[in-house]
């Protein structure tokens, strides 16, 4: 059996992590506001001096804060990647103590999936691998529903593993114009959509970006 303490440790590091993740959509939604410097842009005009528009060192302390928000978020991602690894080697072992040795013929196991622990299944179910941080106006994510700080479990056949923002990518331009499925978390529940990426007045074919957990 996982140890109650594991499972427990992990949920509390997912509400950290959610509550990370609101702070973080707070600052990106707030630099992002028309006429704002953005999380990455210029803090000059075009003729050098500081921008007359914006508190300057407020952006600066925001992009700080941002900085270290994603630190930590990366931090407590690995720590729950870690405990799920436990869980489900932990799963693993139990099932195969559950299965009863061959005798020539199969005996079912009874109930089924029912024997798994709901809060096992819902840990597994909650790791996403990116996350919207940035979205555009009138773009083909917005207009088809997609959210600053939703979280991607599942974008077309793109799921966790290697080349994440490539395979992103090549899944975009190879669904032109076609509805791609995603499963995503958004505010710690998990929702179905489906996108639509096609060219729009501005870059992409989504004008949202993925930033890889």
């Amino acid at each position: 059996m996982v140890a109650p303490n594991v499972k427990a440790e992990t949920m509390r590091l997912m509400d950290r992590r959610t509550a990370l993740e609101a702070e973080m959509n707070a600052i990106i939604a707030g630099l992002s506001v028309p006429g704002g410097p953005g999380i990455t842009g210029g803090l000059v005009d075009a003729e050098g001096f500081p921008r007359a528009d914006i508190d300057i060192p407020a952006v600066i302390a925001q992009r700080r804060r941002l900085g270290e928000l994603r630190n930590d978020h990366k931090d407590i991602t690995n720590k729950i990647e870690k405990n799920l690894e436990a869980l489900h080697s932990t799963k693993l072992t139990r099932n195969e103590q559950s299965t009863p040795r061959s005798s020539g013929t199969s005996a079912p196991l009874h109930g089924g999936l029912s024997r798994n622990d709901p809060m096992e299944e819902d840990v597994v179910t909650r790791l996403p691998f990116a996350m919207i941080d940035e979205i555009a106006d009138g773009s083909p994510a917005a207009v088809d529903g997609l959210l600053l700080g939703d979280e991607i479990v599942k974008f077309g056949s793109v799921e966790a593993g290697d080349r994440l923002q490539e395979r992103l990518v090549s899944e975009a331009i190879s669904n032109e114009g076609n509805q791609v499925s995603l499963l995503i978390i958004r505010q710690g529940s998990p929702m179905n959509l489906t996108i639509t990426p096609r060219k729009w007045h501005g870059r992409g074919l989504m004008g949202c970006h993925f930033r890889i957990l």
